[in-house]
């Protein structure tokens, strides 16, 4: 019965997505008519796919035996994939991009007892290199809005400036990536479905804003965020 719904929650995310991919290609249609030498990357716009890309994210491994999460484009193109098997190492999570090549690797940084949940962001699957990202849990009890501060390199905690703050709550699929100047870099939202179909919390939207942000850090911090909550 498990495996039935999780088949049916994909076939509506996987319909959802192609009907807004033909909306999207009606909207090109008519204005290719207006303005005939309108150019478009990726079906939308160049200044709307400056300002921001959507991915729909699904805490759902298309490997069997696998926890992770897979994440579609805009077109409803697959983008990146997180496969953890369950008896894997939970330090170490691979980020992967369509194709299987890793990304990025999370990987949980050892802590002392209450210090926190600290974890470090590296390109690709070296881990040996200087850390990208430290993305660590927020303590801050007089803060309740702020779940994570993220770093650049290996935070030691005193003289590394913070480059996002994430507000908000991921239970409810409600967060906001902040940078350092109070400017939205990425947001997660509760994806609505067409119809009156509700997707619950397994299937929700990334909001990325490239400017102030790399898509792949963005998606970094939803795996980390649960991990952490």
């Amino acid at each position: 019965m498990y495996i039935q719904t999780q088949f049916v929650l994909a076939l509506i995310l996987f319909l959802e997505l192609k009907r807004r991919e033909k909306g999207r290609l009606e909207s090109f249609t008519r204005m290719t008519k207006v303005y005939p030498n309108a150019s478009f990357t990726g079906g939308v716009p160049p200044c709307k796919a400056e300002m921001e890309e959507v991915m729909t994210v699904w805490k759902k491994s298309l490997i069997f035996n696998c926890n992770g999460f897979t994440v579609f484009d805009g077109k409803g193109d697959l983008l990146y994939r997180v496969d953890n098997y369950m008896e894997g190492n939970k330090g170490s999570i691979l980020l992967m991009d369509a194709n299987g090549k890793a990304l990025l690797t999370l990987r949980r940084k050892k802590m002392s007892l209450g210090l926190g949940d600290n974890w470090l962001v590296y390109e690709g699957e070296e881990t040996m290199a200087i850390p990208r990202l430290s993305v660590k849990k927020s303590l801050n009890i007089f803060n309740n809005k702020c779940l994570a501060y993220v770093t650049a390199g290996e935070s030691d905690g005193r003289n590394n400036k913070t480059m996002y703050e994430i507000e908000g709550s991921y239970s409810r699929r409600r967060c906001a990536v902040l940078d350092d100047r109070r400017r939205l870099a990425a947001e997660i939202k509760r994806k609505e479905g067409g119809r009156g179909v509700a997707f619950g919390t397994d299937i929700f939207r990334l909001v990325v804003q490239p400017n102030n942000i790399r898509t792949d850090f963005a998606m970094a911090l939803v795996i980390l965020l649960d991990q952490m909550f």
